[in-house]
Order: structure tokens, then C-alpha cells, then sequence
């Protein structure tokens, strides 16, 4: 394996300002999933590990000169700290970053608690929001359901429609693919809430505990996401982008992607837990316990300590981290091997084709047919391909 020529130093810190949900979705990777560690932590940011993160924020940006950073409040849910706290933690960071960086603040909340003094403080520091709802409420409700068994799609609406009144705040929705849904309904119901943007996303599985499918055979996550982009092309009065599948357009045509689970760039996210331990991309959490855990923390250690660890090494050798199958394939510069956590095996560790593989051929070389159809001539060998 070659060694990187350098290290691309992190540009978006993801900062998990809540360790409790109120809501319980069955998925999720935080607190249903193989590590428990979150339930383990302080429930909420304190204010002295705030500071320290910003002063290694400001360290990281100044050493290597980032003119942007983003700062992502994540969670568990991050508006349970409360809005007095949250304004502390917002405050602690801007104050935190050099001059000359701007600093991007991004929120991803479940919007079941979203109100207007809510909104007031993110207009206060320009946090674009985003909410994630599965689709309609039947949709919504086969795994997004409350601690008691409850709907949460109506809470959920209620704070889009809220965000909605402010739509310079809305940064769009996420959604996460279920099989059991139509995937045109759940695209025209997102999109019927005019969001900037649609993310979808592919459940977390491993090959040591593969997604659910139907049919082991057949690439049904692949051909739901196809009819998605089939409704996106019908709809484009819409005029939101789907970041998925604009991804993997920009990828065939030889541009750089904007998501971790897609193409060969190397990732430029941390995450910084409640207690200030720096992690690594949290949805390793669904692979085994401490997985994401690199013995780092904010108090004793900078960025740049996290960004020679050894667990984050696979994140600048590009291609040369992938499985052989994977460097053979015409369209490892889009797919990139998949996402990080659905390559694990116990066995074999991250060298593997992504338990989506099947999957995501299929839907690249769908995508690419259409761009074919269109005039458009994709950079890949892949692009030849029958």
C-alpha cells in the first residue's frame, strides 16, 4: 500500500451536543445498535467541553488555514439540551473560531420539538436545519415511533411546517429506505415540502448482519432507489436535488461528490462525543462495539493527533484501502467501495465489497443509462458498459 502524500485535515466537526432520544426509532445507530457506548455518556454537552472543542477547532483551522469550516449539532436529539444551553454551545464555538474562517452551523433534529424560540436562535447564528422523517406517516411509523409506541409523523410535520415559514433555515429531509415503502410516494411526499434537498439513506448493515431483503438475489435497495430518481426526472417542478443521486451524477461525470458514501475523496468529518472524546465517523457504532473509539479527547488532544490514528488511516489511501474485487471494478470511482460501515466482516474487517454492492451497480448503471439518454457521455469505463 502506498502512503498518502499528506493528510486532508477535517473541515466538518460533528458535535454530539445530546445523548438521549425522545423518540425510539429501531434502527438507529446511536442507541439500537451493536455499541451502547451513548447511553454511557453525559447526556448533554457540558459548556467546558464546548470551549475546549472550539479552541481545537480554531487550532485545526488556523494550522491549516480553512477559510470554511461546518459545525454539525447532532445527537441522539440535540434539542433536548434546551435553548438557553444550545445557545451557550453556539456561542462557545463561534467565539472559539479564528479570523478569517467562517463557521457553517447545521443541525439534524427529528422535528418533533422545533418551535419558534427555536428558530428565533438559529436565525440568531444562521443554522441551516435539517429533519428527518421516513415519508408519510404509515411510512414514518414502521420504525420512527415514540419511547411509548406513538406516532411521531405529526409532531415531526408540525416542525417542518414550522421551518417551512423560514425556508432560508431549511436545509432538507432525510430519509431512510425502507423496502416496505413505495418509493415514488415517499419521494412525492417529501417533496411536496418544497426542502432544498433529499437525502436517502441505506440501512446500516454489515456482511456479518446483512440488510433485510426479500429476495437475497435481486438488488432490491438498487431498484428502489432507481424508481426515486425515475420520480425525481418526472418532478422537476419541485426543483430540489436528491444528493444521492446527484452524486452519483457528478461522480460519472468526473466531479467531486458531497457525501462520505459515495466516490474515492477522502472523508474531512470528526465526531466530538459529549464527553469531548474524538471519534470517528459514528455510524461504525453499528458494527461492532468501539469501533468508532480512537482514546482521543478534546482536553488532551488536538485534530491533528486524530488525523494520523491509525483507525482513520483508511481515509487517505483511496483505492488501495478496497477490496481486490473493488479495484477491479469499472465503477469504484462512483461508488467508491460504499460507505465505510457496509464493507465490515468480522473476518475480514473492511476489505470487502459493500453489503450494497449489487445495489449500488445497479443503481449507478441506471443513472448512467439515463445521462446516456440525455447526451451525456460519463467518464468511467462504466460508461460503455451494456
Amino acid at each position: 500500500m502506498t502512503e498518502p502524500e499528506s493528510s486532508a485535515p477535517f473541515r466538518t466537526f460533528i458535535l454530539k451536543v445530546a445523548n438521549r432520544c425522545n423518540i425510539d426509532c429501531d434502527y438507529c445507530f446511536v442507541f439500537n445498535s451493536k455499541d451502547q457506548a451513548a447511553r454511557r455518556l453525559p447526556a448533554r454537552m457540558d459548556l467546558a467541553v464546548a470551549r475546549a472543542t472550539a479552541r481545537r477547532i480554531g487550532e485545526h483551522a488556523s494550522a491549516h488555514g480553512l477559510r470554511t469550516i461546518h459545525v454539525v449539532l447532532h445527537g441522539g436529539e440535540p434539542l433536548l439540551v434546551g435553548v438557553g444551553h444550545m445557545a451557550s454551545l453556539l456561542e462557545a464555538v463561534w467565539d472559539g473560531a479564528p479570523t478569517g474562517t467562517r463557521v457553517l452551523f447545521e443541525l439534524q433534529t427529528n422535528g418533533t420539538l422545533l418551535s419558534d424560540a427555536w428558530l428565533d436562535l438559529f436565525e440568531r447564528y444562521e443554522v441551516a436545519v435539517g429533519v428527518s422523517i421516513d415519508g408519510p406517516p404509515r411510512a414514518n411509523d414502521r420504525h420512527r415511533l415514540t419511547h411509548a409506541g406513538r406516532s411521531s409523523a405529526a409532531s415531526a410535520v408540525h416542525g417542518i411546517e414550522l421551518l417551512r415559514s423560514r425556508p432560508h433555515l431549511f436545509a432538507g429531509l432525510l430519509a431512510v429506505v425502507d423496502l416496505a415503502n413505495d418509493p415514488m410516494e415517499v419521494h412525492d411526499y417529501l417533496a411536496a415540502f418544497e426542502p432544498p434537498v433529499i437525502d436517502f439513506g441505506l440501512p446500516h448493515a454489515t456482511h456479518d448482519d446483512p440488510p433485510h431483503r426479500a429476495d437475497p438475489s435481486v438488488p432490491e435497495y438498487g431498484m428502489w432507489m432507481s424508481r426515486v430518481y425515475d420520480a425525481w426526472l418526472a418532478r422537476p417542478e419541485y426543483g430540489h436535488s436528491v444528493r444521492m443521486l446527484e452524486d452519483i451524477v457528478a461522480l460519472s461525470s468526473g466531479v467531486r461528490g458531497s457525501v462520505e458514501t459515495l466516490g474515492l475523496a477522502p472523508p474531512t468529518s470528526i465526531v466530538i462525543e459529549s464527553d469531548g472524546s474524538i471519534e470517528a465517523v459514528d455510524t461504525l457504532r453499528s458494527v461492532e462495539e468501539g469501533a468508532s473509539w480512537l482514546g482521543l479527547d478534546v482536553l488532551r488532544h488536538s485534530f491533528d493527533d486524530a488525523l494520523s490514528h491509525p483507525k482513520l488511516l483508511h481515509r487517505q489511501h483511496g483505492k488501495d484501502a478496497l477490496a481486490e474485487q473493488c479495484r477491479a471494478c469499472p465503477l469504484v470511482d462512483v461508488c467508491g467501495g460504499g460507505y465505510l460501515p457496509h464493507r465490515f466482516s468480522e473476518a475480514q474487517g473492511y476489505r470487502n465489497p459493500s453489503v450494497y454492492c449489487a445495489d449500488l451497480e445497479y443503481l449507478i448503471r441506471h443513472v448512467q443509462g439515463s445521462l446516456r439518454q440525455h447526451g451525456w457521455s460519463p467518464y468511467t469505463q462504466a460508461a460503455s458498459s451494456p
